[in-house]
């Protein structure tokens, strides 16, 4: 701190002198003011409002970067829900195409479906690669790739890799479930002797598990005609191993059996002792022990198969069971009309009923000629059942077998172990099971992210302090493995228009029909497209809230650092008059002497 220099006498001069340097420097800042309309230059020169100034600043600033993720996760989505509507648009169409030539209510052609197919399904994978500002939004959290292959890759697979594509999966599937015999009965063994004709399941554990079909019922319209006994069967049991000992994150696919006689899978993760939780099973003291757990992690499921990645090398032998038969002896009592029914299952959880009736001749289809003895009968209803079985595996069977082996394909992942299922055969050619380690077979379709439980939390844009919309989807969502499922059947199988055809084109528009268009209550395209538009109301809505917060922010900065030109212009009109005054008497004084006063 300096004193300022004091002389006697000089008060008064030095006090206008203090108020004239106040008053030049007030004009500057009033000058200043109207120039720039601003209060201050610094945020010191505010005062006491410069602390609302910067909170306010702060509070912009955020509100600003909020606003802009917005703007970009809005485009986002934006294009994402225009993807998804083009999928469902596509299995729509195919849909209404499949209704139109069933029903012939319309002028689609069978013979065109497999081609239209073809095109819808390149069309969906395009919309599914859909990408902006160089990042594809449809592959979870992986954006730097295409999220799927090509129609072609998919349906034909890489023959130079030697990777199946989808058409090499289903046609594999069919020979499985119809199998080698002519006239196919769907791996069951029909047999005839004397007056008697019994059919049962495969004796081959993998074999009655997975493929074909699975005796239901049998019953007689006339017992003392047609008698028949029936053998409910039992599941196979499977005794589950590990080659080597998982390690942790490790994989294991297990197919199981559902009540309905559906099939199913359960991915588990091999943890630590300690560290589990939902879906996953414990690592043991060896690999008997972690084979021992991974089955109590299961609980009751009846398992058919299991894949992994090699090692651990997961294995299921099947043994034991009982398989279901039926066997029907014609009696002295039959008569014209006497009938006979039985039912097979299929392993999609459908089933049908196949119907037999006596008659004089057993010329029309789903009857069988009376004989002049119950052998001869019996050897007519042999050849009748051979015929019908034929009939129903090269229909429903097939239609059936192709959809999940479709499904099957699309549920393929990158992951280790989790390659699409593929048959096992023995030295003969005959499928036996599944193999348990299926990687680099087949072609792996999709190439996004498949980690994250929730795809909508792949993508998320933060709208808020406390709050961020998910807008993420992944390409390998179960809603479009459906769609593009039913296209691959459609577009791998051909139809002709002949009468011939009809039942097997029934079958197969039947599957893919569901495959399509879900039943209520499950995944389906649309409603991806709804939970996509939700997402954009609510970015829309909280964006709006964000721009009025902002005005409001904007407000309370303005009424701190700007100010009023006119009221400044007021003020340094009012100030410069005082200081021209003040410079004029101060003047005058500088002047004043004794001789001049006196």
């Amino acid at each position: 701190m300096t004193i300022a220099p004091f002389a006697a006498g000089t008060a008064a001069a030095d006090l206008n002198t203090q108020r004239l340097v106040a008053m030049k420097t007030t004009l500057g800042t009033l000058s200043n003011q109207i120039g720039s309309g601003r209060n201050a230059e610094t945020y010191g020169g505010l005062g006491t409002g410069r602390t609302q100034s910067l909170s306010a600043h702060a509070q912009i600033s955020a509100l600003d970067g909020y606003i802009a993720a917005a703007g970009t996760g809005a485009t986002r989505v934006a294009l994402a829900s225009a993807s998804v509507q083009q999928i469902a648009t596509l299995g729509s169409s195919a849909w209404e195409s499949l209704v139109s030539a069933r029903t012939g209510a319309g002028t689609t052609a069978r013979s065109t479906l497999q081609q239209d197919a073809a095109g819808q399904l390149g069309g969906a994978l395009d919309a599914l690669n859909q990408s902006t500002g160089g990042q594809y939004i449809l592959g979870g959290r992986v954006t730097d790739r295409a999220p799927v292959e090509s129609a072609s890759r998919i349906l034909d697979g890489d023959p130079a890799s030697g990777l199946d594509g989808v058409r090499t999966v289903i046609a594999e599937r069919q020979a499985a479930d119809l199998g080698a015999s002519t006239p196919t009965t769907g791996r069951l063994d029909l047999a005839g002797s004397g007056a008697s004709v019994s059919l049962s399941e495969s004796q081959s554990p993998g074999v009655r598990a997975n493929f074909g079909f699975t005796i239901a019922r049998a019953v007689s319209s006339n017992p003392a005609g047609l008698a028949v006994t029936v053998q409910d069967g039992a599941p196979v049991t499977a005794t589950l191993s590990f080659a080597s000992q998982p390690r942790d994150g490790d994989i294991v696919r297990v197919s199981v059996q559902n009540p309905d006689g559906s099939q199913g899978f359960v991915d588990l993760t091999a943890r630590a002792a300690g560290s589990g939780g939902d879906g996953t099973f414990t690592i043991g003291a060896d690999a008997s022990a972690s084979a021992q757990n991974l089955t109590a992690a299961l609980g009751a499921k009846t398992v058919t198969g299991v894949q992994s990645a090699n090692p651990p090398g997961a294995g299921a032998a099947l043994s034991g069971g009982i398989p279901a038969s039926a066997t029907v002896t014609v009696g002295a009592g039959l008569q014209a009309g006497d009938s006979v029914q039985i039912t097979v299952g299929l392993r999609d959880g459908t089933s049908q009923t196949i119907s037999l009736k006596a008659s004089a001749d057993g010329k029309a289809t789903g009857t069988f000629a009376i004989g002049a003895s119950p052998d001869d009968t019996a050897a007519n209803l042999k050849a009748a059942l051979a015929t019908a079985l034929d009939a129903s595996a090269r229909t429903d069977l097939a239609a059936s077998s192709a959809s999940r082996a479709a499904s099957d394909f699309f549920s393929g992942s990158s992951s280790p172990g989790l390659s699409p299922r593929r048959v096992a055969t023995d030295a003969s050619g005959n499928a036996t099971g599944y193999v348990a380690d299926p990687s680099g077979r087949t072609l792996i379709w999709y190439k996004g992210d498949d980690t994250s439980a929730d795809p909508r939390r792949t993508a998320t844009v933060p709208v808020s302090g406390d709050r961020s919309v998910a807008i993420g989807v992944q390409a390998n969502e179960s809603a479009f493995r459906g769609t593009l499922s039913g296209l691959a059947v459609l577009a791998t199988t051909p139809f002709d228009e002949t009468d011939t055809d009809s039942a097997r084109f029934d079958a197969y528009s039947g599957r893919v029909q569901t495959l399509l268009k879900p039943a209520d209550g499950q995944p389906s395209v649309q409603g991806i497209a709804s939970e996509l538009s939700l997402a954009s109301a609510q970015i829309d809505t909280q964006t709006s809230q964000n721009k009025a917060t902002k005005a409001v922010l904007q407000k309370t900065v303005d009424g701190v650092e700007s100010v009023s030109t006119e009221e400044a212009a007021t003020k340094l009109l009012t100030l410069q008059t005082q200081l021209q005054a003040s410079y004029q008497a101060t003047s005058m004084l500088s002047k004043l002497t004794l001789t001049s006063y006196l």
